[in-house]
C-alpha cells in the first residue's frame, strides 16, 4: 500500500521504523524532545524515551563527538544538525574521526552514524542557513554522501542509511519537507528500502541526458516538461547518492543521448558536478556530440533579500534555454 506522504513526514516514518526494528538505534540533537526544529521528530520522544531521542546541549562538537563514540561501542546513531551549516562545528569529528575509523583499525572498528544535514536555499534564510556543501563530504574517503529528492527517497534512503556500516551523511532539502508523494507504509516491511548508491530516471529522454539530485530534480523536470514535443527531449537522472554515485546509469544515458548537462542547487566553482563531467570527458569523449554543461550557483554568500536570492537560484527556464542550445 502506498499514501500521500510529505518529505517531512516519510524521514519521520523511517526514522520510527527502524528504531523499533532495532533497539540500537536512537537519535540526538539539539530540541529533539519537542520534535525538532521543523517537526522532523515529533512524536518520537513519546514512543521512544528520552534514552532513544536525546535533547542535547548546543554544541555540534559535542554531540557529533558523542555519536561517533556511541557507534564505534556498537549503537547506531542518527545525528541531527539542524542546518548543514552548523556540522562545520563539527568537521573534525566527522572527518577525522568517523570517515576514518574503520580504515585506520583495519576493519576492526566501524562508525554507523548518520549525519542528517538539512541543506539548500529556503526564502530570507541569508549565509549562514542557506549552505549545501555535498562537494565538502564527497571529497571525504569514508563518508557516504546521500541527497534524497522525493518523499519515497527520503524514507527509503534514509532506512538504508541507518543500516549502513559506514558513516553517512544525509542531506534533506529544508524547501522541501511539505512537498508529498506516494510512499509505501510501514507494512511492506523493507519493500521501501532504496539502495545506496543507485540513481533512478526520474525522466526518460533521447536527446540530452541531465543528470542532478536533491531539490533541483523536480526543477529539472518542470524544465523538461516545458520543452514540450517542439523542444529536445531531455532524460532527467536523480542520483539519490552522491557517494558512491550511480556511473552505470549515468554513462549509459549519455552514450544514449551524447549530450550532458548537470544541474546543482550549490556553488558552481568546484562542485560535485564538476566530477561528473570530467569523469565524462575522461570516460566518454568520443560519445559526446557537444561540450558538458554545468548549471549552479554564483561563487557569493547567499544574500538575505529576496530578489537577490532569486539570482542564485537555478531556474527551470535557465535549465530549459541551456538543454535547447546544446542541441
Amino acid at each position: 500500500m502506498t499514501a500521500e506522504t510529505s518529505y517531512l513526514d516519510a524521514a519521520r516514518d523511517g526514522l520510527a521504523e527502524e528504531m523499533r526494528r532495532d533497539a540500537t538505534v536512537w537519535t540526538l540533537g539539539e530540541d529533539l524532545g519537542r520534535g525538532g526544529v521543523f517537526g522532523q521528530y515529533r512524536g518520537l520522544a513519546e514512543e521512544f524515551g528520552p534514552a532513544r531521542v536525546v535533547s542535547t546541549p548546543i554544541s555540534e562538537s559535542t554531540i557529533m563527538g558523542a555519536a561517533v563514540g556511541a557507534a564505534l561501542a556498537g549503537t547506531r546513531p542518527v545525528v541531527e544538525m539542524r542546518f548543514s551549516d552548523f556540522a562545520l562545528a563539527a568537521v573534525d569529528e566527522l572527518v577525522n574521526q568517523a570517515a576514518k575509523a574503520r580504515y585506520m583499525f583495519g576493519g576492526q572498528a566501524r562508525v554507523p552514524l548518520v549525519a542528517r544535514l538539512p541543506i539548500g536555499l529556503w526564502r530570507t534564510s541569508a549565509a549562514q542557513h542557506s549552505q549545501s556543501l555535498e562537494s565538502w563530504w564527497v571529497h571525504v574517503p569514508g563518508l557516504v554522501v546521500v541527497a534524497p529528492a522525493t518523499p519515497a527517497d527520503n524514507k527509503g534512503l534514509l532506512k538504508a542509511a541507518i543500516r549502513s556500516d559506514d558513516p553517512v551523511v544525509y542531506m534533506e532539502h529544508k524547501a522541501m519537507w511539505a512537498e508529498t508523494g506516494p510512499v509505501g507504509d510501514e507494512d511492506a516491511v523493507d519493500d521501501d528500502l532504496v539502495a545506496l548508491g543507485a540513481a533512478r530516471i526520474a525522466r526518460p529522454g533521447t536527446d540530452v541526458t541531465l543528470v542532478t539530485w536533491s531539490r533541483m530534480v523536480g526543477v529539472a523536470e518542470q524544465a523538461a516538461a516545458s520543452l514540450g514535443q517542439s523542444g529536445p527531449s531531455v532524460e532527467v537522472i536523480d542520483l539519490r547518492t552522491l557517494w558512491p554515485w550511480d556511473r552505470t546509469a549515468v554513462f549509459d544515458s549519455v552514450a544514449k543521448t551524447g549530450r550532458l548537462m548537470v544541474v546543482q542547487e550549490s556553488v558552481l566553482v568546484a562542485g560535485f558536478g564538476g566530477e561528473i563531467v570530467a569523469t565524462i570527458a575522461e570516460r566518454m569523449a568520443g560519445a559526446l556530440k557537444a561540450p558538458p554543461r554545468r548549471l549552479g550557483a554564483p561563487r557569493v554568500p547567499t544574500p538575505y533579500s529576496r530578489a537577490l536570492e532569486d539570482q542564485c537560484r537555478v531556474s527551470a527556464e535557465m535549465i530549459a534555454e541551456t538543454a535547447t542550445t546544446m542541441v
